[in-house]
């Protein structure tokens, strides 16, 4: 579903962990453009049901808080809840740790708690239609995070592929889509779909941002 589709029918927003004047900061921006809050919670142990029986679309956390406990639910808000993305907030927009710790566990990108309401307006849409998003800074180092070899390497991830499955992994980390890999390999799409969801299985990624970043702190895809 595209933009303008989402405008007609008006996206659904949960709000995780800001504090209240943030939060009624934020829901007022989004209501100036049709985005409406349909949940709120500050306590993670509620964030699952009330998302769940909001139907809502976006979830969007707060990644300032104390801990790691919003990013601990955030994988089953996609996994079991169904929402069709997440996208954090953070007073934080140069921390590279946190933008690596944020896409591996769900999160499909995040802004400046201090960016226009244009660009939030625009980053939830975006990721309401499946795209990763993240602010100016962040894209920078996003971009640096996937060209360069992380300091631990997780060895054990080769040992629990195939062969087939690695080389399919190293295309995925080189950027190529699964169409793409199919013609290179000399595969059915549906093939390569299958060993796509596979990977993503065994290495614990919900999604190819996640994929990726995966691979590359495993050595995949960084020679050539």
């Amino acid at each position: 579903m595209n933009n303008r589709a989402f405008d007609r029918v008006g996206l659904r927003i949960a709000l995780v962990g800001p504090p209240p004047l943030l939060r009624e900061n934020v829901r007022s921006a989004l209501g100036v453009y049709g985005i409406n809050v349909v949940a709120e919670a500050e306590e993670t142990d509620r964030v699952l049901p009330l998302v769940r029986s909001s139907c809502a679309d976006v979830v969007l956390v707060d990644l300032d808080g104390p801990g790691t406990a919003v990013l601990e639910i955030c994988r089953p808000l996609v996994r079991d809840v169904g929402v069709r993305g997440i996208l954090g907030m953070t007073r934080r927009s140069d921390d590279g740790t946190l933008l690596r710790s944020a896409l591996v566990a769900g999160v499909r990108g995040y802004v400046a708690t201090s960016a226009e309401t244009e660009e939030i307006v625009g980053a939830v849409r975006a990721v309401a239609g499946g795209s990763v998003v993240v602010g100016t800074t962040a894209a920078r180092l996003m971009a640096e995070l996937l060209r360069a070899p992380a300091s631990h390497l997780e060895q054990g991830m080769p040992s629990v592929l195939t062969r087939r499955e690695s080389e399919i992994l190293e295309l995925v980390a080189r950027g190529h889509d699964n169409r793409h890999i199919a013609r290179l390999l000399t595969l059915a799409d549906k093939t390569v779909r299958n060993h796509v969801s596979a990977i993503f299985s065994k290495i614990g990624a919900d999604n190819r941002a996640q994929a990726v970043v995966r691979a590359r702190e495993a050595g995949f895809g960084l020679v050539g």
